[in-house]
């Protein structure tokens, strides 16, 4: 199982949407170029992206190898994930969004399959 934030580390607001446990569950969680951020790594990131974006709650789930785009969930947007590029200036960071779990996913699952 890998190591998420326990839930005394999580943001009062947050609680891992279903659709993300039960991928964690079923291990379908290789995305290439997209990679599960859990121990250390998904710590180093939450507090990075709460310096750099200190006006912005987000709790991040995946990251591109490919880019410094990161998947995340962010505070009064219930499931939605929102792609946010680390590193940008405040105010260039977004990305894009998608309206749940399943729907970010169904697009990483894709182009899983097309990345060569």
């Amino acid at each position: 199982m890998p190591d998420l934030l326990t839930e005394s580390e999580r943001p009062s607001w947050f609680k891992y949407p279903r659709h993300f446990m039960r991928a964690v569950e079923l291990g379908v969680l290789d995305l290439d170029p997209w990679q599960l951020l859990e121990g250390k790594w998904l710590r180093v990131r939450l507090d990075g992206l709460a310096k750099r974006y200190p006006d912005r709650q987000l709790v991040p789930f995946f990251r591109d190898m490919g880019s410094d785009d990161v998947a995340c969930w962010e505070a009064g947007k219930g499931e939605r994930v929102v792609i946010v590029h680390d590193f940008a200036g405040p105010g260039w960071e977004d990305s894009g969004e998608f309206p749940d779990f399943i729907t970010w996913f169904k697009d990483a699952a894709g182009r899983a399959l097309d990345f060569e």
